[in-house]
């Protein structure tokens, strides 16, 4: 299942080699909500693994950000305790508000206005 939020990048962890074969680098953005008077501020971090952890690298701290994401979750026992924990894994980063253009919508044969000299009556 796939998401996207928009926020700023207000911070950028390096890159760890958790395992020979695991790396993973976290980043944290804030998002703004205006209700009425009130001004909300979520700081929610995610995480970025194996070659993705470079995707971070073109964005600086305080830029406005587009993150694509999954929910990720797992189970952990240890000494008969289960633990479940969840991870939100970008996959896709870009500076908010780029979008790609949009394709005129295509012509139909109502947009043609009619021609005053072709007046037949039938």
């Amino acid at each position: 299942m796939s998401f996207e939020i928009k926020g700023k990048l207000i911070e950028k962890y390096n890159t760890m080699q958790v395992t020979d074969r695991f790396r993973k680098r976290e980043f944290v953005i804030e998002v703004r909500e205006y209700a009425g008077s009130s001004d909300f501020a979520e700081t929610i971090k995610f995480q970025l693994t194996q070659d993705r952890c470079d995707l971070l690298e073109p964005f600086r701290q305080g830029e406005e950000v587009k993150i694509n994401f999954n929910i990720k979750g797992r189970r952990w026992e240890k000494d008969g305790q289960v633990s479940y924990f969840n991870n939100l894994e970008a996959w896709k980063i870009e500076k908010a508000g780029t979008k790609e253009p949009e394709a005129p919508p295509p012509h139909t044969i109502e947009d043609i206005p009619p021609d005053p000299e072709d007046d037949l009556p039938f």
